[in-house]
């Protein structure tokens, strides 16, 4: 096109069809170029802000935006316009009429602006540029609305809250966040939002279109902002830098969230139990356990999750599939988080500590459970029973006790478990396999915690403490059967005397070294068997109860 053409082009269409003017450049007839400078010369200022018009009816339709007049009346809605044309294409909307057509792909619409800037989708022709970063438009609005970010400039504000944007389209959506307003319904699943935009990009999940491919690889995508974010998967392109610590990010989202690490800033809060968030979709989550909604299901078992990703990974259960594989002993995973635990095994790594104690664990979670032996805390509540539990999975190996069910079945000899842990512990029988083997001496062992047993025979610890003698045990099984040993004593002692057992080593009714003294007192067990029993049995022992107490 001229570029005389071009900057003359408003002027031009006011004067008579006959009398245009004609490109030099072509070789053309042209008029020359005084009529020109005379219409120039007759301009009309506006007297709010000095804007300048070559025709008076230009200077009455800018006057409108100073004065708010919209004279022109929408007889379907309402809705007023300061222009007549706006309001023919306005009309559009209520008849369906969309008279303009893309020759390219067929697509309609209301007006002749809309579709040349659609065409520009096929051509990729951007004739807009900025001249400060050289990016590229194809729309001007578009250009801009861009220049702003350069500049700062941010004109338009919300008389609500006060709000500012450089937009002033921005202004009506953000505004239904006050009146909370979704004027746009989804004719399938009837789910409202705030913009047409996020309706059209919503309709997408029903109709599965992803209309957005990635050159490289070949991936679709539902929205173009989110092939814009994985092509910097190929490119490694992280343009948003943390100003403290330097640290880039592929999203500015990601940057906002980091950012907060820094800041402590939590900005999203509950207000049924008061938790802040420092990210909305984490803040999105948690309402989730308060309302129970759990909208992500699955199409092939129909289990529902309140997390789209929780859903992602229990489709592998049903696939089968483990993408993740520990690069030292070739194990697979179907979560990223179970492949960084595991490595943590060959590595020993264990990077969370107790502050209380100082000891340390591979996995956050155990951290959070063990914190709970200090605390006291016990979280999980039997409904049944009313029994407390530091453990979400104890409460649910918990209530087969009162279910009797037992879901974990051998396939070899049948026998059913409680628990899936008993069940592979009991496998070992069958397989004769001992996978956990001490360090110290190699000894091999079926169950994990009889090698931390074992070891104790090798370091002397005994970490059990009777909370009736003070005497310390190896495991949990030695201090029971001690406990229940001390028991015995006692029942015996209450109905015998000293000289009928002399091993028992009562002074003054309190137990006098118990250890030493039980071989001895379970071979006068073993000798007076018959005696206790047949004493036991009778109605002698309230008479001898009695004697005793009148001694």
């Amino acid at each position: 096109m001229c570029i005389y053409c071009i900057k003359k082009r408003k002027i031009m269409e006011n004067i008579p069809y006959e009398n245009k003017v004609k490109c030099k450049t072509d070789s053309k007839k042209i008029r020359s170029d005084e009529l020109l400078k005379e219409r120039a010369k007759t301009s009309f200022l506006c007297n709010s802000c000095g804007k300048s018009f070559s025709q008076k009816c230009n200077l009455n339709i800018h006057k409108r935006i100073h004065t708010g007049e919209k004279p022109f009346h929408c007889d379907f809605c309402g809705k007023s316009f300061v222009q007549i044309n706006h309001l023919t294409k306005h009309k559009r909307i209520h008849t369906g009429e969309k008279p303009y057509s893309c020759n390219f792909c067929a697509k309609s619409f209301y007006g002749s602006g809309e579709l040349t800037k659609h065409k520009r989708i096929h051509t990729g022709e951007r004739p807009y540029h900025c001249d400060i970063c050289g990016r590229s438009f194809s729309v001007n609005d578009h250009l801009t609305k861009h220049k702003r970010i350069h500049t700062g400039e941010k004109p338009f504000h919300c008389d609500i809250c006060g709000k500012a944007f450089s937009c002033n389209g921005d202004i009506p959506i953000h505004k239904r966040s006050h009146t909370g307003e979704k004027p746009y319904d989804c004719d399938m699943c009837g789910k409202s939002f705030t913009t047409k935009g996020h309706l059209t990009t919503h309709k997408r999940c029903h109709t599965g279109e992803k209309p957005h491919h990635c050159d490289v690889c070949g991936k679709s995508f539902i929205q173009n902002c989110q092939l814009i974010r994985h092509t910097r998967i190929h490119t490694g392109e992280k343009p948003y830098p943390c100003d403290i610590c330097g640290k880039s990010f592929a999203e500015n989202a990601h940057l906002i969230n980091h950012k907060r690490i820094h800041t402590g800033e939590k900005p999203y809060h509950c207000h049924i139990c008061n938790k802040s968030f420092s990210r909305n979709d984490h803040f999105t989550q948690h309402k989730r356990i308060h309302t129970g909604e759990k909208p992500y299901h699955c199409d092939i078992c129909g289990k529902s999750f309140s997390v789209s990703f929780r859903l992602k990974i229990h489709t592998r259960i049903h696939t089968g599939e483990q993408p993740y594989h520990c690069d030292i002993c070739g194990k697979s995973f179907s979560e990223k988080g179970d492949l960084t635990k595991h490595k943590r095994t060959h590595t020993g790594e264990t990077p969370f500590q107790c502050e209380i104690c100082g000891k340390a664990f591979s996995r956050n979670s155990n951290l959070t459970t063990h914190k709970r032996v200090h605390t006291g805390e016990k979280p999980y509540h039997c409904d049944i029973c009313g029994k407390s539990f530091s453990h979400g999975n104890v409460l649910i190996a918990h209530k087969y006790i009162h279910t009797g069910e037992k879901p974990y079945h051998c396939d070899v000899c049948g026998k059913s478990f409680s628990q899936a842990s008993h069940l592979s512990k009991h496998k070992h029988v069958h397989t004769g396999e001992k996978p956990y083997h001490c360090d110290i001496c190699g000894k091999s062992f079926s169950v994990g915690s009889a090698v931390s047993g074992h070891k104790r025979t090798h370091t002397g610890e005994k970490p059990y403490c009777c909370d009736i003698c003070g005497i310390t045990q190896l495991n949990t099984s030695m201090l029971i059967q001690k406990k229940n040993n001390i028991a015995a004593i006692s029942v015996y002692s209450t109905l015998f005397s000293e000289e009928d057992f002399p091993s028992l080593g009562m002074t003054e009714g309190r137990i006098d070294d118990t250890v030493k003294s039980r071989t001895k007192f379970e071979r006068d067990i073993a000798v007076n068997n018959k005696d206790i029993s047949t004493t036991l049995d009778s109605p002698v022992i309230t008479t001898t109860k009695t004697t005793t107490s009148t001694c």
